[in-house]
């Protein structure tokens, strides 16, 4: 909505407004984009006119998806998957990654699915070995050997740092 109001405001008019891409009638001039770009930025959002960050954009929203709102056994693995949503070669997808990111592909995912096993294990929802299967794990030995080497503390000191500050905030009255 906001994106749509912005662009009528500037007298541009959308045809089609989906997550990541607008389209409008007729050409914009280098003057209009500026003012799109200022317009937008007031509300935190960002213009991306250049098609390798545009890309990255693509890949990283696929691999949150992935990792942050599927739950069944992965039936394909991440690099198939960004090659057959992107109708692009692997390869190709992991140096326009890097090159603009400047990390690559396999660290952004470990980097979120890191960030999900803190997420579920503060939830308290569900024990490791359930956190390695949603997950795509090979095993609880795997997420607790990588979780160690990205976070520097294995799952339980995790766990119990976490119980550890729930505590200590409960204690000053914040929770």
């Amino acid at each position: 909505m906001i994106v749509r109001l912005e662009l009528e405001k500037l007298g541009l008019y959308c045809t089609i407004i989906e997550f990541g891409r607008v389209e409008t009638m007729g050409t914009i001039s280098a003057e209009k984009i500026s003012e799109i770009k200022i317009a937008l930025l007031r509300y935190g959002l960002e213009v991306m006119d250049d098609k390798k960050s545009i890309l990255v954009e693509k890949i990283k929203n696929l691999i949150i998806e992935m990792v942050h709102y599927s739950d069944g056994p992965l039936k394909i693995n991440f690099s198939n998957y960004l090659s057959s949503k992107l109708n692009l070669d692997y390869t190709y997808l992991s140096n326009i990654f890097s090159e603009i990111q400047g990390t690559t592909i396999e660290h952004f995912i470990i980097g979120h699915k890191i960030g999900r096993v803190k997420t579920l294990m503060a939830y308290n929802d569900l024990n490791l070995t359930e956190i390695s299967w949603k997950l795509h794990y090979s095993s609880v030995a795997h997420l607790s050997a990588q979780f160690k080497k990205v976070t520097g503390l294995t799952p339980s000191q995790f766990k119990q740092l976490s119980c550890q500050d729930r505590l200590e905030l409960e204690d000053v009255g914040i929770i």
